[in-house]
């Protein structure tokens, strides 16, 4: 079954930029949003805890659970940001424990900087990953001083606690790696990362992007036991299978195994109806198991 979580439903948050160590906002014509963040939480994050979500995912031998614990987060994820950074912006160093941290670049350059030593800038396609296990500071900033920073955070569960930081990169690798089909970007630690390989996290859960082209579709196999929740990045989706719908930029949903799940672009060739203005659709998929 998959339910939908419409954009209309999140909450967007656009703190004061001093808390993380930022000047003043700017009236600049670069400048797309009139706060220097504007974030949209898919989850109860920072300052925002809600317990309205109406209506939740649920299979045969799968228990349902409340607004408040879908709210919470779904499975093994527990955070997922989707954030917009002026230019010449950025969170301050700030400090993580016991969390896997996965970074998912939409747009512009991300400058990761840790305690580790570690100093990494990433665009578009692109992945950062952090253990932050025992406890790791770092800060994240776009440094263009006339671009905005798209990307999209996700915080999942560990495995465990206490593990040693770490931290990863990959770029994607090859410029059509999810044109029209899944790009792997994270997966159990098996393997150390590589450009060709996913990133490492330490749970139980996998991370897939793909873009499809006007016109065109794709699939995506939710196996029995297992769970996805998947964002639109861009563009404008119909999806079939586990009950369907639409997806619009900025969009979410739950869906729980098994079945499948087809996505089509949502305004095929010769269509007169407009979704979304932009052509194709991007799609994140974060696959995990059912908890």
């Amino acid at each position: 079954m998959a339910v939908m979580v419409p954009a209309s439903s999140l909450y967007v948050s656009e703190p004061p930029p001093h808390l993380f160590g930022n000047a003043g906002n700017e009236k600049k014509a670069t400048w797309t949003n009139g706060n220097w963040l504007k974030s949209r939480f898919h989850f109860s994050f920072a300052e925002y805890s809600d317990s309205k979500r109406l209506g939740t995912a649920r299979s045969p031998g799968v228990v349902l659970r409340s607004p408040r614990a879908i709210r919470s987060g779904f499975g093994v994820l527990r955070v997922m940001n989707d954030d917009l950074v002026q230019p010449a912006r950025g969170f301050g160093t700030h400090p993580h424990r016991n969390m896997e941290i996965v970074t998912y670049i939409v747009s512009g350059q991300l400058t990761h900087k840790d305690s580790m030593g570690t100093e990494e800038t990433l665009g578009r396609g692109s992945v950062q990953f952090m253990t932050a296990g025992t406890g790791v500071r770092h800060s994240e900033f776009n440094h263009d001083p006339e671009k905005p920073l798209r990307f999209v955070q996700m915080w999942l569960m560990p495995n465990r606690s206490g593990l040693k930081p770490n931290y990863g990169g990959r770029e994607p690798a090859a410029p059509t790696e999810r044109d029209g089909r899944w790009a792997h970007l994270a997966m159990p630690v098996s393997s150390k990362c590589s450009p060709d390989k996913p990133v490492p996290i330490n749970c139980d859960a996998n991370i897939y992007a793909a873009e499809i082209q006007p016109g065109k579709g794709l699939e995506f196999q939710v196996e029995a036991g297992r769970q996805a929740y998947v964002l639109c990045v861009e563009g404008s989706a119909r999806v079939g299978g586990l009950g369907g719908g639409k997806l619009v930029r900025h969009d979410g949903m739950q869906a729980v195994g098994p079945g499948v799940l087809s996505f089509t672009d949502a305004k095929p060739v010769g269509s007169t109806e407009i979704l979304d203005p932009e052509p194709g659709c991007h799609l994140l998929v974060v696959e995990m198991s059912q908890r």
